[in-house]
């Protein structure tokens, strides 16, 4: 169980990545970029040709950031050049994104196995400063020894990662250009009044969001061991369920609360995912079905508790009100006697 839940937090905090760039995109741009199935794709396939072909790990990763950076600003360009409407954009991109994958790789499926990536080399200095045999032994102390990790590394780099990439996307998004790109999901109009160049932050935006789904796409892969063409296809989904899920138990009232709402949302996305699939009758071909139901959960719960909340406004409303129009016992007998007297 204790391995099953640290696995999913480890893929979450990756994953992570990813719903903080559909952010950008859904939340600050206001643009349903649907790129983000091929993104996370060219990003797998570009780190993984490198690193067979003997590029250093590291540097094939932030490649893969590039490439997907290009993705998502030929979107942006498609959208503001090419007057082409944002959903369509964003298809189109992805339809072309599937031949170019396949470009890259060569073929199908890339496989890592046995090769350093950029987490290989990670566990291994993990395991010289003996920061797994501290966190095992800490395990084993508390009754955990029989479900040990085989490296701590791995989430220990990611959750440094991760919080690196948060904290620059806040400070970028309070930076003027940043404001600007935020200024233009907000009301594209109104930030144009003030000579601002709007395609150039939507195209900008665009490229920030793919870059880092890319990014995550490339890490996913040296995590699991292989590219695969088809590893990208729900991710939006996945994206937007973190987003939501984050969102509605954390809120979203600062952008640095959202971002750090987004991170929580993807890992008890994955954990969530994880428990359900322990599940005996659900097999792991249903991780699709139980991601739509999450998602639909995720998106339908909150607003019945804000109904739910709505009522009992108006209930209390309603109460006050009538409190104020019927006259208490004291006015009562005074307006009679009043009436008597007359």
């Amino acid at each position: 169980m204790f391995t099953a839940l640290f696995g999913a937090f480890e893929s979450g905090i990756i994953y992570a990545i990813m719903a903080i760039g559909v952010y950008l995109s859904f939340r600050i741009l206001d643009f349903p970029d649907l790129t983000v199935d091929g993104s996370f794709v060219t990003g797998a396939a570009v780190s993984a040709i490198l690193i067979t072909n003997g590029v250093n790990p590291f540097i094939a990763t932030l490649l893969a950031l590039v490439a997907g950076f290009i993705a998502g600003s030929i979107t942006g360009l498609l959208h503001t050049v090419g007057k082409i409407n944002a959903l369509l954009a964003g298809i189109l991109m992805m339809i072309a994104l599937y031949s170019i994958n396949l470009r890259i790789m060569g073929k199908s499926n890339v496989s890592l196995l046995n090769i350093d990536t950029t987490f290989t080399n990670v566990s291994d200095i993990s395991a010289s400063l003996g920061i797994d045999s501290l966190f095992n032994s800490i395990l084993t102390t508390i009754g955990l020894g029989d479900s040990l990790p085989k490296t701590w590394g791995i989430l220990l780099f990611m959750i440094v990662v991760t919080f690196l990439i948060k904290f620059l996307i806040d400070l970028f998004l309070r930076t003027e250009i940043g404001l600007a790109v935020r200024a233009t999901g907000d009301n594209k109009k109104m930030i144009s009044s003030f000579s601002a160049n709007t395609n150039l932050m939507t195209i900008l935006g665009l490229g920030l969001s793919n870059a880092l789904v890319a990014f995550s796409g490339s890490l996913i892969a040296q995590q699991g061991g292989f590219a695969d063409v088809g590893m990208g296809i729900g991710m939006i989904v996945i994206g937007l369920a973190s987003v939501i899920i984050g969102e509605a138990l954390f809120g979203a009232k600062t952008i640095a609360r959202a971002t750090l709402a987004v991170i929580g949302g993807a890992i008890i996305y994955r954990i969530v995912v994880s428990l359900a699939l322990r599940v005996e009758f659900l097999q792991p071909g249903d991780m699709k079905l139980i991601t739509a139901i999450i998602v639909i959960i995720a998106l339908v719960l909150p607003k019945i508790l804000e109904g739910t909340k709505e009522k009992s406004r108006r209930a209390k409303r309603q109460q006050l009100v009538r409190k104020k129009n019927v006259p208490s016992e004291s006015e009562g007998e005074a307006s009679a006697t009043l009436k008597s007297n007359s």
